[in-house]
């Protein structure tokens, strides 16, 4: 069952990629937008990463789940991989996507963030803590829904969320945690956390995100 302290936590995993499969995901990637033609009009909608980088990026997840399980001990393993590409001045606002519906088929648990590339200033990730409840709904998990029972459930206030719903969530009194980790560096993250992006301010920041999902075995 997924307890509520694995949707607030933060890790890290270092070396998630071999300097060699970093190669070999920036040749395809590269490779692959070239073709597109196209990087993203905005950070936070990210491009479906092609078959051979979703390849690579979930035999990693699969060897780095030793590690992952001892902070997230319900995960199973990745949804798709998205891909961002950020450019000076362009970042993610704090936003927040909650946990999904308690009696969904595949309860997502974590987020990672794969640094591919970091930006020569700024684009550092953070994490927002705060003890407001104007954070939580009155949601509550029950019985048989993947969760243990009595599990608190945030809002979702995500990046498409209303005007008043962002500036509502910026106005919550909170402690910032920055990060700014080397390339190749995983970040796995509770999905139940604020999280976002600063903007950068030089260079060119790449990273690849999914979904940490739970095995309702566990």
């Amino acid at each position: 069952m997924i307890h509520m302290t694995e949707t607030l936590a933060v890790h890290t995993v270092e070396g998630f990629l071999t300097p060699d499969e970093t190669v070999q995901v920036i040749k395809i990637l590269d490779e692959y937008l070239a073709v597109a033609g196209r990087i993203p009009a905005r950070p936070e909608d990210g491009v479906r990463a092609p078959e051979d980088v979703q390849e690579i990026l979930n035999a990693a997840v699969e060897r780095a789940l030793p590690s992952i399980r001892r902070v997230f001990p319900s995960v199973a393993g990745p949804t798709p991989w998205d891909y961002h590409d950020f450019g000076p001045g362009r970042g993610i606002q704090p936003h927040l996507h909650g946990a999904d519906e308690p009696r969904a088929r595949q309860q997502r648990v974590a987020r990672v963030a794969f640094h591919l590339q970091e930006a020569e200033r700024g684009g550092e990730f953070f994490v927002d803590t705060s003890a407001s409840e104007a954070l939580w709904t009155d949601r509550f998990a029950g019985a048989g829904s993947g969760f243990v029972p009595g599990t608190r459930f945030t809002r979702e206030i995500s990046h498409d969320a209303s005007p008043e719903a962002l500036a509502e969530l910026r106005a919550v009194p909170r402690t910032r945690w920055t990060s700014a980790p080397p390339a190749g560096t995983a970040i796995v993250y509770g999905a139940q956390l604020v999280h976002g992006v600063l903007p950068v301010v030089e260079g060119r920041l790449r990273k690849l995100i999914t979904n940490l999902v739970a095995d309702p075995s566990r």
